[in-house]
């Protein structure tokens, strides 16, 4: 049985987001959908919260206050949530402009909305994916953390 958000906001994103069906369209029934896949309600519950935070982030940027070449330091908390790894590859997307100052704001705190002590970087390209994917006008931001996405993915698979 899958037990984990991140399991649960990429099944959606690999079976949903690229159909022409509306995710938000009936909330029950792809509940039951991934009831039906094998995860959670809790999971579940928690992935669609996950989800809805994003969505009030990206309706409500007051709250987001940054500003452009500026120098992020990371909270004790983000540093033990995100590996040295994941802190180099926000910072090396942001260099190669594939994410802006807000964009990784807004995945901080989605990584920082998901369970657990730690983030791997495969899960932290995941969250990218996502925030990216609910901002307008970043389809080649998109499409290039889709390859990484999607290259970790055939790479863990033919690994196994």
């Amino acid at each position: 049985m899958k037990e984990n958000i991140i399991d649960v906001l990429m099944y959606l994103f690999e079976h949903y987001m690229d159909s022409e069906l509306e995710v938000v369209s009936d909330h029950e029934l792809l509940k039951s959908e991934l009831i039906a896949a094998g995860f959670t309600h809790n999971e579940v519950d928690k992935a669609f919260a996950w989800l809805d935070g994003l969505a009030y982030l990206k309706d409500h940027p007051e709250g987001q206050i940054v500003t452009h070449h500026s120098i992020r330091i990371f909270t004790e908390q983000e540093n033990q949530k995100l590996s040295l790894e994941c802190r180099g590859f926000l910072m090396f997307l942001e260099q190669i402009q594939v994410l802006n100052s807000k964009n990784r704001e807004l995945v901080i705190d989605r990584v920082m909305a998901l369970e657990g002590d730690r983030t791997e970087l495969r899960e932290l390209k995941w969250v990218i994916l996502m925030v990216l994917f609910n901002q307008p006008g970043h389809e080649d931001a998109i499409a290039w953390i889709e390859d990484q996405v999607f290259d970790d993915t055939l790479v863990a698979a033919h690994t196994h």
